[in-house]
């Protein structure tokens, strides 16, 4: 019975079994233990910033991903996409990763506005970090959280466990192989230079009484872009929303002063909105070098005094930072003193002056006056922050909070009217009351509309972006000879660079870890070895008759030369 076995199992090797393989092993496939996210996700992300500055690179370089997942603690070669959570990296960590790793995946908090203070310090220190790099070679994104990511993130984590706790080689060999893992996929192109960049620059103005070319003239300036690790995630709430949304407030109460020849004081008040105010204030130099370099004449040639808004609603101190002291007679200091005598009178804000020497050492400036001060005009900004480092400018976590409309509000109304008092030449009066006042509405609306989108310079270099034609819309209702000019980087040797793929779709894929093929393989190779010695064998017992006696008569039959085997039957 045992030779009946053989060949009927012998048969099944020979003719069946390559078959059976092909249906039953996807089987197994299909039906090992497996992660319940299903087999594939799409998750949107963000690349880290990338763009030059005065030659030297900035930011990742790469943007494409084709690697297998990895958590923190388990990577190890750059054949590995780290992925991991904001909260879990740490400068050194990306230090490391930038170097050894294939790529890296950073989720951000579910809740960004209900993070701890340690957690926001831990957010901005990273970001710090990996803005003040010159150049990142992998690709790094950022990812919003999600539930399926969440999941992945764990099971990925959990596999790196299950590794280190294994007691044997054997062990650690059999969970790499029943393991899931996932495969990390961004398809996307190299990023490409930008050539059609162009920054835009808003102006408009209200003329005073008199002669316009004779009378003095007050700028108020503000950036309206944002910057952060990632560009798609720049709404910069504090910086700079509060200072374009005060700006327009500004431009509103003002225009009903102007709007009569009885109210219309003896003073040209100009008002900038500038672009690639984080890049090193690009926008405000190239407009000045238009203005006060070019033939045609200047709308801020013997400025009075430039104003400078930046990040107006972070605190309730109001900071004047200035790169040298003014004198107590010029309209920088009788400026500074009304500022202080209505903080009084209001009794609201803390009003405070910085003095900080420009340092053309460095590679950026640090306030925007700056830009204004080195061709000799003089300037102050104002700001709620008291120190141009604060990693509060340049922040992922500038987003809209409670209270900042109210404080946008009091610094509005402190502002307005110590420049009011200052152009009109009163001490005491509230001008702006009863029904000219400061609209806390059109504040909050403004500033709502800024910081629910992104604005990196790199977003809107286009010539028919929305928002710069929002805003010169908004300022032509309250201003007169409103202007757009645009300003591209130098051929010969360009200022700044941007590039482009800021946002991608990133693909994440169920999969079984590479030993998990090298073991199939093997297997598939064992097999192909020994099935042809398994048909040899089953060929041989095949010749002989299943009821033939092993043991036969040998007869002589005369003429013939060779034996005859006789076998006898054994029934």
């Amino acid at each position: 019975m045992w030779l009946e076995e053989c060949d009927s199992f012998a048969e099944l090797c020979r003719g069946y079994l390559p078959y059976y393989l092909l249906i039953v092993l996807p089987i197994f496939i299909i039906i090992s233990p497996v992660n319940p996210v299903t087999a594939s996700h799409e998750f949107p992300v963000y690349r880290m910033h990338q763009h030059d500055l005065h030659g030297i690179p900035h930011g990742c370089r790469s943007a494409s991903i084709s690697l297998e997942a990895r958590s923190i603690t388990g990577w190890s070669t750059s054949r590995h996409c780290v992925i991991t959570k904001a909260l879990d990296l740490t400068p050194s960590m990306f230090q490391s990763i930038k170097i050894k790793a294939g790529a890296l995946v950073i989720i951000l908090p579910e809740k960004l506005n209900e993070l701890t203070l340690d957690e926001k310090e831990h957010i901005m220190n990273l970001e710090k970090a990996m803005l003040s790099d010159t150049e990142t070679p992998i690709a790094v994104y950022f990812a919003t959280w999600h539930p399926d990511l969440q999941t992945i993130l764990d099971d990925i984590t959990d596999g790196s466990m299950t590794d280190e706790k294994s007691h044997s080689a054997a062990e650690a060999i059999f969970n790499s192989i029943s393991a899931s893992g996932y495969q990390v996929v961004v398809a996307s192109g190299q990023p490409m230079v930008r050539n059609d960049a162009k920054i835009a620059i808003l102006h408009g103005k209200l003329t005073g009484t008199g002669a316009e070319e004779k009378l003095p003239t007050i700028a108020i300036v503000t950036h309206y872009d944002s910057a952060s690790v990632a560009p798609e995630l720049s709404f910069g709430a504090d910086s700079n929303a509060s200072g374009v949304a005060m700006l327009l407030e500004l431009a509103r109460l003002f225009s009903a002063l102007y709007s009569t020849g009885r109210s219309r004081p003896h003073y040209n008040l100009v008002f900038i909105a500038t672009g690639a105010g984080k890049l090193n204030y690009q926008g405000s130099k190239k407009w000045l070098e238009d203005q006060l370099d070019g033939l045609e004449g200047s709308v801020i040639q013997d400025a009075a005094y430039v104003i400078c808004l930046d990040t107006v609603s972070a605190t309730n101190n109001l900071y004047v930072h200035v790169s040298k002291p003014p004198k107590e007679n010029s309209s920088g200091g009788m400026f500074y003193k009304e500022l202080k005598s209505v903080a009084d009178s209001l009794n609201t804000v803390h009003v405070e002056g910085v003095h900080k020497k420009i340092n053309l050492a460095e590679e950026t400036l640090a306030w925007e006056h700056e830009r204004f001060s080195i061709r000799r005009l003089p300037a102050a900004t104002l700001s709620t922050l008291k120190s141009h480092e604060d990693p509060a400018r340049n922040t992922i976590l500038d987003i809209m909070k409670e209270g900042q409309t109210d404080r946008l509000y009091k610094h509005t109304q402190v502002i307005a009217e110590a420049l009011a008092r200052h152009i009109y030449n009163l001490s005491s009066n509230h001008i702006f009351a009863e029904s000219l006042e400061v609209s806390k509405e059109s504040l909050s609306l403004w500033f709502t509309y800024l910081a629910s989108q992104p604005r990196a310079a790199p977003l809107l270099v286009d010539k028919n972006n929305i928002l710069i034609a929002t805003l010169k819309e908004s300022m032509s209702r309250y201003l007169g000879d409103v202007k757009i000019t645009l300003h591209g980087p130098d051929k010969q040797d360009p200022e700044f660079i941007f590039y482009d793929v800021t946002k991608a779709v990133l693909n994440v894929y169920s999969v079984k870890p590479a030993v998990f093929d090298l073991f199939l393989t093997v297997a598939i190779v064992i097999n192909h070895f020994c099935y042809p010695h398994m048909s040899t064998k089953s060929d041989n017992l095949a010749q002989i008759p299943l009821n033939a006696d092993p043991n036969p008569i040998i007869c002589d039959l005369g003429d013939f030369h060779e034996p005859y085997e006789m076998r006898r039957p054994l029934y």
